[in-house]
């Protein structure tokens, strides 16, 4: 009782306060009615929290997750808001709240030696309060903030940069002085989806990647991407011996014998007109030049995946214009295989062959036509497995039967493999070379298979493997976790495990031609997060323009994992901005970095081939902000032509700087060029 009194003491000060408030406060009841002259303290615990986003799970009022009393430093409290990270709370004060209170700190109950958080309080756009980095045990920290004023108030509960397990937060006695309306916690603006992207030309233009890699010997598939009315004719000056290009698909197959970097012209005509592109081919041990683009099952279908939806999305991959754009692989992701606990009799069965190859589930009753299906589409195939004994979904996964697997995955005619980390154990999780084990093992496996075979190495970023990814033999690996993990929570990952993993990590030093640093796939359209309901991404509009932009801005793999078959004119106007897309498949391979950072604001820089550069805008804060890139941070000088790369417009010759009005959690992208 007396540590209760202290801090009450310790808050409010030598302010006068009626006995009625504290009868009110033990009997649990937080606010009161206001009397004339007299502030009202409305609780943070007493407002509706189903708009509160979080890393996992949901905000809890007044308890732990656990259900036990918020403890903090082993001071217990009696009412307050336990989150985990992320957590973010937008509380609407509309300029009626004189001061906010509360103590902050890792929960007791429920905090373990990995938790490490800190809280951030930001008002109208400004940060008012940031705290240390917070621990397990660590005392309370206190806040009591002048808010008058201020209109909308943002209570944080970020990650400490180390993940997030066990990264409990109390917000503890948090209240609102309050001189009128009442704090409401709301969700996010609504927003208009407007469409940027102008409608490409009716004339041909050639898209994608202008450098394509492939090994000696291997079977050759690449269709040239043109956007423009059909029919379409193709044609090509300079392929190499052994391959051939169909006039009317545009497919490119064969196969190149002899190591070499082959100069092609590229042509497309229709009826109104024709173009010409450059594209070289680079016959040797490096595949993937530019990031993959492409689609996945896994964030809309997940354990509901069969044969017949791949082959759909195939289908919808052409139909949409997508492979116009672009993108080439269509991928399974996990649960095709057996899998040994279930009962039911099309998921279970006989996991592998008399010679220890892997069965599929009967969802794919034949894989080897499904591929042949994908590739009479000018299309790749992908498929997925993990190095442990079973993947994240309890399928047959494989371990121990790494030469049976890669072997049977080529002459299933699969052309990516994903390989994720699951319930692979490593000897000792804090030896690297156990880390890298798996994947150097399929690494190697994988390139004495007859066709190529891109290898997605998902470990979630363990032991930094943007610093060895490559070296063993993988052409992407996930940076961080899963970015979808949970629907609420996808915004706030979004800046958590792309912004800042890439900015404090300086992975610009390590993606390149080759090898490419992917944080997971492009969560745009429908999604699934219970099992046969499909929701529109929880992103907003401006965060799906921010979400686009970065991947294109640092060169991460382009997968849609959204429902194909269902594209909204916005979603495919997101998807297929020639301009942005050729920022993601520039030849000179060089991703981008953080120049600029004010506090939510953010300026990111890439150098492209031509020489210009590809600069993204990003607003981070809860309001409209400006944003200027300087030339100094962006290493230029002199007058600069700048383009709208989202609009595909040029605004006209700047010098020293380029400001533009970003939205909240908006992007706006430019290309800059000497004049």
């Amino acid at each position: 009782m007396f540590e209760i009194k202290k801090n009450i003491h310790s808050v409010f000060g030598r302010m006068y306060i009626p006995i009625s408030f504290f009868l009110l406060l033990f009997s649990g009841t937080f606010s009161f009615p206001a009397v004339a002259g007299q502030k009202e303290l409305v609780r943070l615990s007493s407002l509706d929290l189903s708009f509160v986003a979080q890393g996992t799970g949901q905000a809890q009022a007044d308890k732990s997750p656990k259900g036990t009393s918020l403890s903090i430093g082993g001071q217990e409290f009696s009412n307050g808001v336990s989150t985990h990270a992320d957590g973010f709370m937008r509380v609407e004060l509309n300029g009626d709240t004189e001061r906010f209170i509360a103590f902050v700190g890792v929960d007791d109950n429920v905090g373990t030696d990995a938790s490490s958080v800190f809280f951030r309080v930001v008002g109208d756009g400004q940060t008012l309060f940031k705290s240390e980095i917070m621990r397990w045990k660590q005392s309370a920290q206190k806040i009591d903030l002048d808010v008058k004023g201020v209109k909308l108030l943002i209570l944080l509960t970020e990650s400490a940069g180390d993940g997030i397990t066990a990264d409990y937060g109390n917000w503890a006695d948090a209240g609102f002085w309050v001189d009128g309306q009442h704090p409401v916690i709301v969700g996010p603006p609504q927003e208009e989806a407007l469409v940027l992207t102008p409608k490409p030309p009716r004339t041909p233009r050639i898209n994608g990647a202008r450098i394509f890699g492939v090994r000696p010997g291997k079977p050759f598939l690449f269709t040239v991407p043109v956007t423009g009315d059909r029919p379409m004719s193709y044609a090509a000056d300079g392929l190499p011996k052994g391959l051939v290009l169909d006039s009317k698909t545009g497919q490119i197959t064969g196969k190149i014998e002899k190591s070499g970097e082959y100069n092609v012209i590229l042509k497309a005509k229709n009826q109104l007109g024709k173009t010409t592109r450059k594209f070289k081919i680079v016959c040797g041990e490096t595949l993937s030049l530019t990031p993959q683009m492409g689609w996945n099952a896994y964030y809309v279908w997940k354990r509901d995946v069969t044969d017949k939806i791949i082959r759909e999305a195939a289908d919808a991959m052409v139909s949409t214009g997508l492979i116009n754009h672009g993108y080439q692989y269509i991928c399974i992701d996990d649960f095709w295989s057996m899998y040994p606990q279930s009962k039911d009799s099309t998921l279970n069965g006989q996991p592998r062959d008399e010679q220890g190859y892997i069965n599929a589930n009967r969802h794919f009753p034949d894989m080897k036509a499904l591929t042949d299906y994908i590739h009479s589409k000018g299309l790749k195939a992908g498929i997925y497995s993990s190095p442990g004994p079973l993947t994240c979904g309890g399928h047959v996964g494989s371990f121990g039967y790494e030469e049976q697997d890669a072997k049977r995955f080529a002459d299933w005619g699969f052309d990516l493999l994903k390989y994720d980390q699951c319930s692979y154990q490593p000897a000792d999780p804090n030896s690297l070379a156990d880390l890298q084990k798996p994947y150097k093992l399929m690494g190697d496996i994988l390139r004495k298979q007859d066709r190529d075979i891109v290898l997605n190495i998902c470990q979630y970023g363990l032991g930094n493997v943007w610093e060895w990814g490559k070296e063993v033999g993988g052409h992407s690996w996930r940076t961080a976790r899963d970015l979808g993990r949970g629907y609420q929570s996808i915004p706030m990952a979004l800046f958590r495990d792309s912004f800042d993993v890439f900015a404090l990590n300086k992975l610009h030093n390590y993606g390149g031609p080759g090898g490419w640093n992917d944080p997971d796939y492009l969560l745009l359209g429908d999604l699934s997060f219970r099992r046969g309901e499909l929701v529109p991404t929880p992103l907003t509009p401006n965060e799906q323009y921010m979400h686009f932009s970065f991947w294109c801005i640092v060169a991460a793999p382009l997968f849609l994992s959204g429902d194909i078959t269902h594209l909204n004119e916005f979603t495919l106007s997101l998807l297929t901005n020639n301009e942005m897309i050729d920022v993601n498949q520039d030849p000179l391979g060089k991703p981008g970095r953080r120049v600029a950072l004010n506090d939510e604001c953010e300026v990111w820089v890439r150098e492209l081939e031509d020489g210009s550069k590809a600069v993204g805008l990003f607003n981070r804060s809860e309001i409209e902000m400006k944003i200027s890139a300087n030339w100094t941070d962006l290493g230029l000088e002199g007058e600069q032509l700048v383009r709208d790369l989202w609009r595909q417009q040029d605004l006209g010759i700047y010098q020293n700087e380029f400001q533009a009005t970003v939205p909240r959690h908006g992007a706006v992208v430019i290309k800059i060029k000497k004049i």
